[in-house]
């Protein structure tokens, strides 16, 4: 019969203390993560970068979704939370007119099934210049609005989704909001 020896049963400490460490960091940080909310208080004061220099003051009140949220240099997603409102900012590479933006997201809207754009455009500016269009659309158990905005290079697309009592309580709020969009970035 074999004896183990010493280093033997070293070994074999330090190579079951390495699986247990691998084993809390593949179970253990998950669930440390699953148990965090999604959903961080923002500041209403100060400018919030959605990404590629465009930024956005939050409507009070406002949470931020970070699972949902994506920042970067030259695009980047925003989703807030007011309660059950959705109000969700991204900006993307875009090389269109702002007629053919408003089109491209009046279709991405409607190839969602059981969405629909209802009545019709308006135009929108924000506080910094930016001209855009607005207009609405329903859903199943919800109403929403949309804004699209075009400058230097880029798409600035606003979506704000909810039930219709807290979608009505919400939108003076997310509408001062939209109206801080500012892009600061140098014209492409």
């Amino acid at each position: 019969m074999a004896r183990t020896t010493r280093r033997q049963l070293t070994n074999l400490l330090g190579a079951l203390g390495v699986v247990a460490t691998l084993a809390a960091l593949a179970f253990g940080l998950p669930a440390v993560d699953r148990a965090l909310p999604n959903d961080r208080a923002v500041s209403a004061m100060d400018p919030y970068l959605v990404g590629a220099a465009v930024t956005v003051i939050p409507p009070p009140g406002a949470t931020l979704d970070v699972s949902e949220t994506r920042p970067g240099d030259d695009q980047g997603t925003v989703l807030f939370h007011l309660g059950s409102v959705r109000y969700a900012i991204a900006v993307r590479p875009f090389a269109g007119d702002l007629e053919n933006a408003a089109t491209r997201l009046r279709q991405r809207i409607t190839s969602t099934s059981g969405y629909q754009v209802t009545g019709g455009q308006l135009a929108v500016n924000t506080a910094a210049g930016l001209a855009g269009i607005q207009g609405g659309y329903t859903a199943p158990g919800r109403g929403g609005r949309y804004a699209v905005f075009v400058t230097g290079g880029l798409t600035i697309e606003v979506t704000i989704s909810g039930g219709e009592l807290d979608l009505g309580r919400a939108l003076p709020l997310i509408d001062r909001s939209t109206r801080t969009l500012r892009h600061d970035g140098r014209q492409q």
